[in-house]
């Protein structure tokens, strides 16, 4: 299955994997998703940190779950801010605006608290998720999407960089435009009532399975409103309170 899911970056997608997945099966596709991480590991790609999926209770709800998911980040998805995404380079992209922290110290406590994930942050930014999948048509299950590495594809941060201290991203807003074109507005009460909380869940899920957060790990936390399709062409920008814009562009 794993290099199944391998192969599909490439194309075509491929059909739910229920004919090897319950769609409800947590550990079997976690399994999957950690064959493909050590696969790639070993190839030469570097984990940067990670990212928290399914963080709006709607969603949950749609795939029979309570609970949100995470995948992997590696150094070649970051894309540059005002970059470049290559149609050649996705299947069927979607993008969200989130909040990324990034870690100062390590973050290996079984019961942290959104709390210690503030004291570990060095800053937050304004960042957007390009989520693709492997599965055709997005047809996905819980477990599709987990053994898909979170249906990840790339993601950029903004420039801004700015601490934690005076920052409300509970309230804060977000506007999601495509082309100068509002397509997605939401808050940071959105992301599991809290972005600092969905990182909390992380790190306790990550902790538990012997493999911490650490110290320049990036955490992208969850979307903030509702994700937004891509077509060649798009110039997709978000804005965020109190940690200013990001941007790129997919196509020419």
């Amino acid at each position: 299955m794993a290099a199944r899911l391998r192969a599909a970056y490439a194309g075509p997608a491929l059909d739910p994997l229920r004919d090897v997945l319950d769609p409800t099966d947590a550990d079997g596709a976690y399994a999957v998703q950690a064959i493909n991480t050590g696969f790639w590991a070993n190839q030469g790609r570097r984990i940067v940190g990670r990212k928290v999926g399914l963080t709006a209770k709607a969603v949950q709800a749609q795939l029979g779950v309570d609970q949100p998911d995470f995948g992997v980040l590696f150094d070649d998805m970051a894309i540059d801010n005002d970059g470049l995404l290559s149609p050649e380079q996705v299947l069927q992209p979607k993008a969200e605006a989130e909040v990324a922290i990034v870690l100062a110290a390590d973050l290996d406590l079984p019961d942290a608290t959104a709390a210690d994930v503030a004291a570990a942050t060095a800053h937050a930014i304004a960042a957007i998720e390009i989520v693709d999948s492997r599965i055709a048509d997005w047809k996905i299950s819980f477990a599709d999407t987990v053994a898909d590495n979170g249906s990840s594809a790339f993601f950029v941060l903004g420039e801004t960089r700015k601490p934690l201290d005076g920052l409300d991203l509970y309230t804060c807003g977000m506007a999601l435009e495509v082309n100068g074109q509002l397509a997605s507005l939401g808050a940071g009460a959105a992301c599991l009532g809290h972005p600092l909380e969905a990182a909390a869940w992380l790190a306790r899920t990550l902790a538990a399975a012997g493999d911490p957060l650490r110290a320049g790990d990036i955490v992208l936390t969850g979307a903030l409103g509702p994700m937004v399709a891509l077509k060649p062409g798009d110039r997709v920008e978000a804005k965020i309170g109190g940690l200013g814009r990001v941007a790129f562009r997919y196509g020419n």
